[in-house]
């Protein structure tokens, strides 16, 4: 059964430029899903609208069953999904550790240490790591969380070969051992060769 389903959603910019088009799609527990297309296509506006971050002008998104409309789109943002943003949006004066402890009550340590950051980053402040490191902390934080939808927006845009590699293989393990439904948009032909689904958007439509 699909946790995230959208129906014929539409979106336009200021009444005038149309971005959706009346698009409509299903997501599922365990499966990372790529969303590509180029640039001002719509992709990060569709995703703020998966997240409740914003409104369609028309359409319905539902998780489980339920329009998250009528639900409430801060309960849908504080409860079902969990955000992984291109600049990382950290607390910057927090450590590692607090910013991921403001989504969680679990230890953030171990979730810490399995992203890769020792117990002395940990408790550094955050704009005192790597771009790399910065990123594996917003992506601990989105998995420390117990909502069962993780979006990410670009999340390996500014990294390097290597970090952009494990992010993904991270990415991955969240959807396939941590059932977790997994939306990443994203200009990574190599992120979307390892994802279970990619879906394209182009003016204002989403093909598969």
């Amino acid at each position: 059964m699909s946790i995230l389903e959208f129906s014929d959603l539409k979106y336009s910019y200021e009444g005038k430029q149309n971005v959706l088009r009346g698009i409509s799609g299903k997501m599922e527990q365990g499966k990372l899903y790529a969303i590509l297309g180029p640039s001002g296509c719509g992709k990060t506006t569709l995703l703020s609208l998966l997240g409740g971050l914003d409104s369609p002008d028309s359409g319905r998104i539902l998780f489980d069953g339920i329009d998250i409309a009528a639900s409430g789109l801060a309960d849908h943002r504080r409860n079902h999904v969990s955000f992984i943003f291109q600049a990382y949006n950290l607390i910057d004066y927090l450590t590692p550790a607090e910013n991921v402890s403001l989504t969680s009550k679990l230890p953030p340590l171990p979730i810490l240490e399995c992203l890769g950051l020792t117990k002395e980053e940990a408790k550094r402040n955050v704009l005192k790591l790597s771009g790399g490191q910065q990123q594996r902390v917003a992506i601990a934080r989105a998995l420390a969380s117990e909502a069962p939808i993780i979006l990410a927006d670009e999340p390996t845009g500014n990294l390097d070969e290597d970090t952009a590699r494990d992010i993904t293989e991270i990415l991955k393990e969240s959807a396939h051992g941590m059932n977790k439904c997994v939306v990443v948009v994203t200009h990574s032909n190599e992120l979307a060769k390892q994802a279970d689904v990619v879906l394209r958007l182009k003016k204002g439509k989403l093909s598969m």
